[in-house]
């Protein structure tokens, strides 16, 4: 007889996101919404409830709690992998609610000033950092995830791995980053070195790398460029190991060098990466081309970026100017 107790549901959706590879940030939020989707309906187990204790709960997110729609969507989403994957009931009818109001907003973009200024004002290796934000349009989960492999100094490129939607592309790496990088990899070294005297071998990989590669922890090249000064514990497997820089730290550094450097910007990591797009339209390249250095797969999210060629009334001169 097995006196085992059932896993907690929320365990469950765990382990199910974890099998099909999903990333850590997916997993974060999945379980949130599906723990908020129970709280709301009074702990009811979602098995006793469907479409409509889920519409309402979506309702509720746009009309009282006036979430934007992408907040809601993703809301979605962990709601409908909770009752597919976990718990194997079909939702029926068509999910009906009002959607989140999605407002046209235009990214936020630095002048090549601005930027130069902002990096004048950072330290190794968020200088580096900044510089392949910028500089070769990588997100700062791209950027802190890279490995020691991903960076070919003798083609000048860069191999992003896993990126969002699971897909994996090639960068350009900018020479004015070269330096930082160089001095980050020094210190991946040297950690590294330092951690195998004392035992330390463990370092976290995505997916099915972890099974194929078991000793990857004892190879330089698995190594995150951007390694971290602390040990810490691995959330899913337990192990300790050497992870990359927080991304709290990215954040800190990013807003103490706009500070300093007088921009009233709100400036985010994701705005370097908006900069970059922004001016490679502004120097002649054709969207295909930021299309696929940005990675997206549809061009239409690209096409954001062509406001830039319509600055001010769609580029029409004011008479005012002409007096």
């Amino acid at each position: 007889m097995d006196d085992r107790k059932p896993r907690k549901l929320l365990d469950q959706l765990k382990d199910r996101i974890r099998y099909l590879h999903y990333s850590r940030q997916t997993e974060k939020a999945y379980v949130y919404w599906a723990r908020r989707y129970i709280l709301f309906h009074d702990k009811r187990h979602p098995r006793d409830m469907g479409a409509e204790e889920i519409s309402i709960f979506l309702n509720y997110l746009a009309n009282t709690d006036k979430v934007a729609a992408s907040t809601q969507n993703q809301a979605l989403n962990a709601l409908v992998f909770l009752y597919k994957e976990v718990l194997s009931k079909e939702l029926g009818e068509m999910i009906e609610f009002d959607y989140a109001k999605r407002p046209v907003r235009l990214p936020t973009v630095l002048t090549q000033e601005e930027v130069k200024s902002i990096i004048e004002h950072t330290q190794e290796p968020y200088t580096a950092m900044i510089g392949l934000m910028y500089g070769a349009g990588l997100r700062m989960n791209e950027c802190l995830q890279l490995r020691v492999l991903d960076v070919d100094f003798s083609r000048r490129e860069i191999r992003i791995r896993n990126a969002k939607g699971g897909k994996d592309r090639i960068t350009m790496l900018p020479e004015s980053v070269l330096p930082g990088l160089e001095l980050a990899l020094e210190k991946t070294r040297a950690v590294f070195r330092n951690d195998q005297r004392l035992g330390i071998d463990y370092v976290s990989l995505p997916y099915a790398l972890g099974r194929k590669y078991p000793n990857a922890g004892r190879e330089l090249k698995w190594q995150f460029v951007f390694v971290s000064g602390n040990l810490s514990r691995d959330p899913r497997s337990g192990r300790r190991g050497r992870h990359h820089v927080h991304r709290k730290s990215v954040t800190r550094a990013i807003r103490h060098a706009v500070r300093a450097a007088g921009i009233d910007k709100h400036v985010t990591a994701h705005v370097f990466r908006h900069s970059f797009a922004t001016h490679l339209l502004e120097n002649g390249y054709d969207i295909r081309t930021v299309q696929e250095l940005l990675g997206h797969s549809n061009v239409n999210t690209t096409m954001i970026y062509t406001h830039v060629l319509n600055r001010g009334g769609r580029g029409v001169k004011s008479p005012m100017d002409a007096i």
